[in-house]
């Protein structure tokens, strides 16, 4: 086979191909920082000063508090270095990404090395086809270019099962290795805190035989994983490990109470609808719902997610041609049985558990923890089909015509590629540049430009979480942030910073109190005082005003 023969030379293009993009633009698209990528930045810049995130915690292994999300940590150390080779800014922020995108495509063609192994030479073929396929995704490519945890957590969940299958495939000590990532992905994306254990747990008892016949290395990456995972134990159990599940669970929705309730009451309180209509069949039946979201055909191959940050809204998840080889694949997986075939679709429906709870459904970062199944499965329905019509050209439908067929669908590949790239690089910044909390930084470049001036800056909340953007643009001091920072949680966790040094950021401003002081207000160009001067105006980059600064 062609493909195998040249197969270093085109892993090497694959990973280049990964690479560009990836990387390219990196620090302009997507066209700003969203908040939580700004608490990832400034968070490393902070333990890259003194040792102590932005709070004050000295080396935090188990959380992050963050805005009251209690963020797993992995990200930030991830990106000091990073922020201090490039400055604190867009692009180092983002850069671990898409470095650890970029190795995940990697990865995945080892990975199904080890999946596809009794047969050498199709595995291979899977596996370059698998990297590729993965290498243009725009799933994983909008995923990798931000500074989402997930994306990390996806390379050491797909470094954990390779590392375990070609363990007890004669490499036994890298059971210890797949220990390692296992817990790391535990430490990096919440998601990953159920996903893995899952995962461990069914590759375990699939592969019970052989992990007893290598005795001392399972006990050795036991102990070591085990070592590794005690530390957080302590958070995991508390309450705050809980908080951002009990803001987004479908389980918290009252409305499925109420109707229930409604519905009971509507058959005069009969056994039967005691039955049918309880809370938790209907819970149960919600769940089920939101499970089935996640695999629709409009998400998976027409307009993908529903949030722009994941998707250009113009292409699904996947290639609309991939929904072809999707379903042969999962057909000719199950007609073929090669290998550890099995782990494939398993670990597909593993993945979507999770993010089933949420209420927001389909999501394509929650159910990150799949990739690169999907491809997999593409790429196992592609090469078997490709198979099929190589063996068939010169008996039925001939050389010439194979040659026709081939370049067409390469057009086709190639077209619906470049129909999403361009978009993405031409239009989409400006389309979705309101979604990233764009006209932060304008505005706060003009506000060191002027503060001098004044005696305080007020800024407003209606964008989201201004306190970080501040410390990010302006790059404070975290130990002048802690000893200035006006700082209140309330009984739920969550964390709200009210000011800083001039700056300020009530949830209304407070104009009557500012009679006797020269004030700058940041605020959005709606509602403004009848006596506000404005003096700047922030627009998105489609022109349409987002912020603006004025005095009274």
């Amino acid at each position: 086979m062609k493909l195998i023969k040249h197969k270093y030379f085109l892993l090497v293009v694959i990973f280049l191909i990964a690479a560009f993009l990836r990387l390219y633009q990196l620090g302009v698209n997507p066209p700003s920082l969203t908040w939580d990528e700004v608490a990832w930045g400034y968070n490393a810049y902070s333990l890259g000063i003194d040792g102590h995130d932005e709070f004050g915690r000295f080396l935090p292994h188990d959380y992050l508090e963050s805005f009251g999300d209690f963020k797993p940590p992995v990200y930030a150390y991830l990106d000091i270095i990073p922020v201090r080779l490039f400055g604190l800014n867009a692009f180092a922020t983002r850069l671990p990404s898409a470095i650890f995108g970029i190795l995940t495509v990697l990865m995945s063609y080892f990975l199904v090395k080890e999946i596809f192994h009794k047969d050498k030479s199709e595995g291979e073929a899977i596996a370059l086809i698998t990297s590729f396929l993965l290498a243009i995704s725009p799933w994983h490519i909008m995923l990798s270019r931000a500074a989402f945890e997930a994306n990390v957590s996806t390379f050491f969940i797909v470094t954990g099962v390779w590392a375990f299958l070609a363990s007890v495939q004669g490499k036994r000590w890298l059971l210890i290795l797949s220990a390692v990532s296992f817990v790391l992905s535990m430490y990096t994306f919440n998601t990953a805190r159920i996903v893995s254990p899952l995962l461990v747990l069914i590759l375990a008892f699939a592969f019970r035989k052989k992990l007893l016949d290598q005795k001392k290395v399972t006990i050795s990456a036991f102990v070591v994983g085990l070592l590794l995972i005690l530390p957080t134990v302590q958070f995991l159990l508390s309450p705050q490990a809980g908080l951002r599940f009990k803001e987004v669970n479908i389980f918290s929705d009252v409305s499925v109470v109420e109707r229930a309730n409604q519905e009971i009451l509507n058959s005069k309180n009969s056994i039967l609808s005691k039955v049918v209509d309880n809370r938790r069949v209907l819970y149960a039946i919600e769940y089920v719902k939101h499970y089935f979201d996640n695999l629709s055909p409009r998400f998976l191959f027409i307009s993908g997610d529903g949030n722009p940050k994941f998707s250009t809204q113009n292409v699904g998840q996947m290639y609309i041609w991939e929904v072809v080889f999707f379903i042969s694949g999962i057909l000719f997986l199950i007609r073929k049985k090669q290998g550890n075939w099995w782990l494939v679709p398993v670990w597909l429906l593993v993945g979507i558990i999770p993010a089933a709870t949420a209420r927001e459904t389909p999501h394509a970062l929650r159910i990150e923890t799949t990739l690169p199944t999907f491809q997999i499965l593409v790429a196992y329905g592609l090469f078997w089909i490709g198979k099929y019509v190589f063996e068939l050209k010169n008996k039925v439908i001939g050389i010439k015509l194979s040659r026709v067929i081939g370049v067409a669908f390469v057009l086709v590949i190639f077209a619906n590629f470049f129909y999403f790239w361009r978009d993405y690089t031409v239009n989409y910044k400006y389309d979705y540049s309101g979604e990233w909390q764009y006209g932060y930084e304008d505005s706060i470049n003009y506000v060191n430009s002027v503060k001098e001036k004044y005696d305080y800056v007020q800024v407003t909340n209606a964008l989201g979480r201004p306190y970080i953007y501040y410390l990010f643009f302006t790059k404070t001091n975290p130990g002048d942030f802690r000893k200035e920072a006006k700082i209140t949680r309330d009984p739920f966790g969550f964390v709200d910073v009210e000011g800083f040094g001039k700056y300020k950021f009530p949830n209304s401003f407070e104009i009557s109190k500012d009679k006797n002081k020269k004030v700058l207000y940041i605020a959005t160009p709606y509602k403004l005082p009848e006596n506000a001067r404005i003096l700047k105006t922030f627009c998105l980059l489609d022109g349409k005003p987002v912020l603006v600064a004025y005095e009274i």
